[in-house]
C-alpha cells in the first residue's frame, strides 16, 4: 500500500507541475488596445494558473509610470495601467526593459509598485527554459 501511495503522490505532483505553464508577454506597442489585448490574455492565463511574466518595452513601458494618464478601454472601462495593477495583485511578474529607464529620463521611483527594471540575463534565461510560451504585442 505504501508503494502505491508514493506512486500516486508522484503522479499527482507531476500532473500539477505539468499544468503550471509559463507565459512570457512582451508588450512594446504604444497602442492602448494592443496593450490591453496583451494584458487581458495575461490575466486569463493567470486565472488558468499559469506563471505569467510581462516585459514592457518602448512606449508600452509608460503603462508602468505612476500617474500616467491613458484611455479607459471598453467593455470594462479600465485603463491599461489598471489592468497591469490587477495582474501584479494576481501574482504576475512585471518588468520594464533594461533600456527604458535610462532612455526615458525616468527613475525606478517613477514606476508603480510591483514593477521592476528587467535584468537581461535573467529574462534570457527565463525565455530559454523549456515550455515557456511567448506572446508579443
Amino acid at each position: 500500500m505504501k508503494k502505491s501511495t508514493l506512486i500516486a503522490a508522484t503522479l499527482l505532483a507531476s500532473v500539477s507541475a505539468a499544468q503550471a505553464a509559463d507565459l512570457f508577454v512582451n508588450i512594446h506597442s504604444g497602442s492602448a488596445m494592443a496593450q490591453g489585448a496583451g494584458l487581458v490574455l495575461a490575466g486569463q492565463a493567470l486565472e488558468q494558473k499559469a506563471h505569467v511574466r510581462v516585459l514592457l518595452c518602448d512606449a508600452a513601458a509608460d503603462i508602468a509610470v505612476a500617474g500616467k494618464e491613458m484611455p479607459a478601454l471598453k467593455p470594462r472601462n479600465v485603463t491599461p495601467q489598471q489592468m497591469l495593477q490587477g495582474l501584479i495583485k494576481s501574482g504576475a511578474t512585471v518588468e520594464v526593459c533594461a533600456l527604458y529607464l535610462p532612455n526615458s529620463g525616468r527613475q525606478v521611483a517613477d514606476l508603480i509598485p510591483g514593477v521592476t527594471p528587467a535584468k537581461p540575463a535573467e529574462v534570457a534565461a527565463h525565455l530559454l527554459k523549456p515550455g515557456v510560451s511567448t506572446l508579443a504585442f
